[in-house]
């Protein structure tokens, strides 16, 4: 008997696919066949091909000449499931409740991607696809991708195509068409300030010795001027200014400002003056600190002057920024600003490249008429304040930005405890996939 699509979700989302942890190895391995196992009963030629990593699942449909061709991206990796205690069902037992599957994965990516799965075997029942089609599966997402560019190299011929899809960003509001048009890039480091070859009895040394926790605080609050903007010299030399039909769109955006401080709990939002908060989060660019430590931790006082102290900050970067430039401003900024008595090491971390797309192209446009005609109103065009470098890979390799599809729900809990993906996602997901394929094709 076959099972329903909501039967197949749910055991998709019972594999521990969790891409971080080494005990995990089997379970990507099984989660992968399970893949190339489905795709194969859809109709397609599937395959499981091994990396320096985790597998990537690579599937095509059978190829007609004259036809435009769409690879369609999506991971079957997932973000660890700690802390368990904060999970209402098991992470691996997939429950449904309140029209939501709840379970690790079911958004992030599992959902999404079978959706488009299943909207291909659909179409592939009735007779041929409007274009040709490729799904390219990787195991490896949630730990930075890391062999999918030499993937993709070595693939090049044989993933050719006219235009990349994507389904693994957020949608606007709950049940709204979303079509995310840009995202931020990022650009990491760490600063460790030393001072002292240990640490010091405050009383007898303080206000003779430079105390690095003060050092790092006054590095971190050098970061940003009264308005909120950063405060690097040249940190804004190659911003593009957004355009009047964006900051448009951002002003019909369901997404507002009550929104977001709702969502996040706090009692007011903050951030760089003359912008909503919609646009800060999108289209400029930020410096946040992520960690910061130094000195005695432990419960009540000890009065030391730490040898040490330390921050990571990652900055989001916008069009036309490039992580290396702003890593270099960024470090030229804190040795400028490190007072005598402390010395610096800076550590460079990860980076990747804003991406954008025009959504009134030809592309675009498909995209936006399938959205519409699946959710009957008019998609949100958004920018999203996230970053996924992987988007520069294919960009850079197989010629092609991607279309970025929205159905993630905004409360869908991504990366954190009782993570869910609604049913009716999952089924638009299906009927979304359908109507792009048949939007693209018609694109010239």
């Amino acid at each position: 008997m076959k099972n329903s699509p909501v039967d197949e979700l749910l055991e998709f989302v019972r594999f521990p696919s969790v891409s971080a942890q080494s005990s995990h190895a089997p379970d990507m391995r099984a989660c992968a066949e399970w893949l190339r196992a489905r795709l194969t009963r859809a109709g397609l030629d599937a395959q499981v091909v091994p990396t320096g990593g985790h597998p990537v699942v690579l599937a095509k449909s059978p190829h007609v000449a004259g036809k435009k061709t769409v690879l369609i991206y999506g991971h079957y990796d997932v973000q660890p499931p700690e802390p368990l205690e904060l999970w209402e069902t098991p992470p691996f037992d997939p429950q449904i409740r309140d029209g939501k599957v709840f379970g690790r994965g079911s958004t992030d990516n599992k959902g999404q991607i079978l959706a488009h799965i299943l909207g291909v075997e659909e179409a592939l029942a009735e007779g041929d696809l409007p274009v040709n089609v490729i799904f390219l599966i990787e195991g490896e997402e949630e730990v930075g991708s890391t062999h999918l560019s030499g993937f993709l190299e070595t693939h090049r011929e044989e993933l050719a195509c006219d235009a990349i899809a994507i389904s693994d960003t957020g949608m606007a509001a709950d049940g709204y068409p979303t079509l995310s048009y840009a995202l931020r890039g990022i650009a990491a480091m760490e600063v460790r300030v030393s001072g002292p070859k240990m640490d010091l009895h405050s009383g007898v040394y303080g206000g003779a010795v430079a105390n690095p926790a003060t050092v790092a605080a006054r590095l971190i609050a050098s970061l940003h001027d009264a308005e909120g903007r950063v405060a690097i010299e040249g940190f804004y030399d190659d911003v593009i200014p957004m355009a009047e039909w964006e900051r448009q769109a951002a002003a019909e955006s369901p997404l507002k400002d009550e929104d977001i401080a709702r969502q996040t709990g706090v009692p007011e939002l903050a951030g760089e003056s003359g912008f909503s908060a919609v646009e800060r989060i999108g289209a400029r660019p930020t410096a946040e600190i992520n960690g910061i430590g130094g000195g005695y931790q432990g419960e009540g006082s000890k009065t030391v002057l730490p040898a040490s102290a330390f921050f990571k900050v990652t900055f989001r970067l916008v069009a036309n920024q490039t992580p290396d430039k702003i890593l270099d401003l960024a470090e030229t900024h804190f040795l400028r600003n490190a007072p005598p008595g402390v010395r610096l090491k800076i550590e460079l971390g990860h980076g990747g490249f804003p991406f954008g797309i025009d959504p009134n192209g030809a592309e675009g446009l498909a995209a936006r008429r399938a959205l519409e005609e699946v959710f009957g109103r008019k998609p949100a065009l958004v920018r999203e304040g996230g970053s996924i470098p992987i988007l520069g890979h294919f960009s850079r390799i197989l010629g092609h930005k991607a279309l970025l599809l929205a159905l993630a729900s905004p409360d869908c809990h991504a990366h954190a405890p009782n993570e869910n993906f609604p049913l009716a996602n999952f089924h638009a997901g299906i009927r979304l996939n359908r109507a792009f394929l048949r939007e693209f094709a018609r694109t010239r």
